[in-house]
C-alpha cells in the first residue's frame, strides 16, 4: 500500500499563505509531519499570480522525498516535474477523461515516466453514480494511455470518493469500482483514493473513525494507494498492519475481518465481534453505515 500525505494543501489558509510567501520553515514542518508517508502530495491548485513557480520551489525543499504534483496548471506541473530529482518516481495528480487535459498529462507522464492518477469522471457525465459508469470511463482513459505508450503499472485510477454524509450509497459504489478495476484490466492497473473525502461534512470527532473503517474496506477491495492525513498515526498503523497481516489486538482482528468481508464478498452483518467493547461496536456501526445497511446521521455511533 502506497501512502501519500495530503498535508500540504492550498485549501488550508495557513498553507496557502506559506506557499505565497515561500515560507520554507513552515513547509519543512509539514514535511516532517509526513515523514511516515511514501509520497507527499503538493496540492497548489491553479498556481497563478503569487503562486506561479511554487512547484519548482517545493521540489527544491523536498529533494529527498517522493512527490505527487497536484495542480490544475499543466505548465506548473511540467515545471515541478522538471525540477524534481527523480521524476520517474512521482505522481501526476491528475487527469480526467476530457481533452486537452488528458493528452497534456499523458504526454508529461510519458516524457518523465511518471505515475498518472486518472479520475473516473468527465465534463459530460460528471462523476457517474454507478461503478459500471466509472469503469467505462476508466476503460476509455486506459485505451488512450496504452495507445500512447504508457505502461499500465504507471496508471492509478481514482474511483472518486463522495462524502458519506452527502450520498451514503456512493461509499459502496466506490468500493465496488475499486474491485472492478482491479479485476478488469490486463495488463493490470492500480487504484488510488483521496481517503479524507469520505468523511467531509461529518463531525470532526467522527472523521478519523469513518476514514479508518472506509480505508480498511477499500484495502479489502484491492486498493493500491491512498492520499491520507499523515497526522492520523493510527490510520497509518492500521494500513501497515493490514499489509503485514500482523494484528496486535482484538480490534485489529476485527479490521482484518472487515477487509476480508469485502475481498470475499461476505456480509458484514455476519462478522462476530465483542459487543461489550465500545471500540469494536463503533467500528461495526461505521462499517454498516458505509455498506448502506443503516441510515447515516451525525450521531450514528450513539444509536
Amino acid at each position: 500500500m502506497i501512502l501519500i500525505g495530503e498535508n500540504i494543501h492550498v485549501i488550508s489558509k495557513s498553507v496557502q499563505r506559506a506557499l505565497k510567501e515561500r515560507d520554507e520553515k513552515f513547509i519543512k514542518k509539514l514535511i516532517y509531519i509526513q515523514e511516515d508517508m511514501d509520497y507527499i502530495d503538493l496540492n497548489v491548485g491553479p498556481a497563478k499570480g503569487d503562486m506561479a513557480g511554487v512547484l519548482s520551489w517545493l521540489s527544491g525543499i523536498c529533494r529527498d522525498k517522493n512527490l505527487s504534483f497536484d495542480t490544475t496548471n499543466s505548465e506548473e506541473m511540467h515545471a515541478g516535474l522538471k525540477a524534481c530529482v527523480n521524476p520517474a518516481d512521482t505522481f501526476i495528480n491528475s487527469t480526467g477523461k476530457d481533452e486537452p487535459r488528458l493528452s497534456k498529462m499523458m504526454n508529461l507522464a510519458l516524457n518523465y515516466n511518471s505515475n498518472l492518477i486518472a479520475l473516473t469522471l468527465s465534463k459530460e457525465m460528471g462523476i457517474p453514480k454507478t461503478s459500471d459508469g466509472r469503469l467505462e470511463i476508466a476503460f476509455e482513459i486506459y485505451e488512450k494511455c496504452i495507445e500512447n505508450g504508457i505502461n499500465s503499472e504507471k496508471i492509478f485510477f481514482d474511483p472518486l470518493i463522495l462524502p458519506v454524509s452527502v450520498d451514503q450509497s456512493q461509499a459502496m459504489e466506490a468500493i465496488n469500482t475499486i474491485k472492478m478495476i482491479k479485476e478488469s484490466f490486463d495488463p493490470p492497473v492500480n487504484t488510488v483514493i483521496g481517503l479524507s473525502n469520505i468523511s467531509n461534512g461529518s463531525p470532526k470527532k467522527l472523521r478519523p473513525l469513518i476514514n479508518r473503517v472506509f480505508g480498511v474496506l477499500a484495502f479489502g477491495a484491492g486498493l493500491d494507494a491512498a492520499i491520507i492525513d499523515a497526522e492520523d498515526k493510527e490510520l497509518v498503523r492500521i494500513f501497515r498492519m493490514l499489509e503485514k497481516n500482523s494484528p496486535e489486538n482484538e480490534v485489529d482482528e476485527l479490521y482484518i475481518k472487515l477487509a476480508l468481508s469485502v475481498e470475499e464478498f461476505t456480509d458484514i452483518s455476519n462478522i462476530k465481534y465483542d459487543k461489550n467493547n465500545s471500540c469494536e461496536s463503533e467500528i461495526i456501526k461505521t462499517a454498516e453505515i458505509l455498506a448502506g445497511k443503516k441510515i447515516y446521521s451525525h450521531s450514528f455511533t450513539q444509536i
